[in-house]
């Protein structure tokens, strides 16, 4: 009787085994022929490729593009300055801040003692010599011979004037000319009203075209001087414009408001307008 052979089971395990070694191979190598979908390198979890440009495209400011700080504190509104006691060169009148004391230099005693005489007039003892000496530049510069149709002013007088101008020219005309009583620079020796010998234009806006207004206009500044309701500035001052009306604040200030080139003073003291009473 035919007897089988019994099976060589290493043979039989080997063949399968065989079987699955080339199909893995062959599966490893379909796998890692297959082009990637991603990029190899992956940007930062939540960070766009584009957010962050290369420096060349995006600068950094130089340090001296920063807004420089101005010469004073420009947090503190009036700056600092002693905008209230009469007799400070920095006071501020204006039609929302009248004197504190509107008489002060109606009494002969303060009178002496904080006034001095200019052609034509009296002024604070700060302002005049000043006043002086640009009445002699302008001279010299050929821009004509100023004259001084008004400086200081007692209480008094700015309440004929005030009056006689309200009554010219009604309410709001007249008050954007001529201010209420103790509302006035005038009564403070610190204000002064020009003109030019034989220039015409005697307190008008016209001044402001002619030699004298425009020499005026350009250094007044270099004596502590401003025009001090210049044009264009109604709304902000209260008053109409007056080349002819110089108000003495001091050279530094003066030179700063130049520099900044900021006409109107209560802006320059970082104060609101004052149009109205």
């Amino acid at each position: 009787m035919y007897q089988p052979k019994p099976l060589n089971w290493k043979v039989f395990l080997t063949i399968p085994a065989v079987f699955v070694l080339l199909f893995v191979s062959n599966s490893a190598s379909a796998v890692n022929a297959t082009p990637s979908a991603s990029p190899s390198a992956s940007p930062s979890v939540g960070v766009s490729p584009s957010a962050s440009p290369s420096p060349s495209n995006s600068p950094n400011p130089s340090p001296s593009a920063s807004p420089q700080p101005l010469p004073t504190t420009p947090s503190i509104p009036g700056r600092g300055l002693d905008l209230s006691t009469p007799s400070s060169v920095t006071l501020l009148v204006n039609k929302q801040t009248p004197l504190t004391i509107i008489d002060w230099l109606d009494n002969p005693a303060d009178r002496a003692t904080w006034l001095r005489n200019i052609p034509g007039g009296r002024m604070h003892k700060a302002a005049a010599p000043n006043f002086i000496k640009l009445a002699k530049a302008m001279k010299a510069a050929g821009a004509g011979t100023l004259l001084v149709n008004s400086s200081f002013r007692a209480y008094s007088t700015q309440v004929f004037i005030h009056r006689n101008q309200v009554a010219r020219l009604g309410l709001v005309a007249g008050e954007a000319l001529a201010a209420r009583p103790g509302y006035s620079e005038h009564q403070t020796g610190l204000a002064v009203d020009v003109s030019a010998a034989g220039q015409g234009c005697v307190i008008q806006t016209c001044f402001a075209n002619t030699k004298a207004g425009k020499w005026l206009a350009a250094n007044a500044w270099q004596y502590g001087f401003i025009i001090r309701y210049p044009k264009g500035q109604t709304d902000y001052t209260g008053y109409q414009f007056e080349p002819w009306h110089l108000r003495y604040v001091g050279v530094p200030i003066a030179a700063e408001m130049k520099n900044l080139r900021v006409a109107v003073y209560e802006r320059y003291l970082r104060l609101p307008a004052a149009p109205t009473y």
